[in-house]
């Protein structure tokens, strides 16, 4: 998405080092703050451990600059993704 640790650490509540930790996979990050992140990457708790790259982009909602962009502009993508997230399961299920 092209967002530091520092922007990614700071709109999920934690330090740099902690964030380092998890994206580097020496650390399992806890439940809340893998939520918040699949809202800001707009995708399923599921996806963030799926291994096939493909599935992976296609489920992802969109993509954003994020150049200059605050915590709370953050905060509302993320928002505004777990919302269509939700449309494209309730719709999914509804035409199943």
């Amino acid at each position: 998405m092209g967002m530091t640790q520092d922007e990614v650490a700071s709109f999920l509540g934690i330090g740099r080092s902690a964030y380092s930790n998890y994206e580097d996979g020496r650390r399992e990050p806890p439940l809340d703050v893998l939520e918040k992140f699949a809202d800001l990457v707009g995708c399923d708790l599921a996806t963030l451990y799926e291994e096939d790259e493909e599935h992976v982009k296609s489920q992802l909602i969109c993509s954003f600059r994020t150049e200059g962009l605050t915590n709370n502009d953050l905060e509302e993508i993320a928002s505004f993704k777990k919302l269509v997230l939700s449309y494209l399961k309730m719709e999914r299920l509804l035409y199943e």
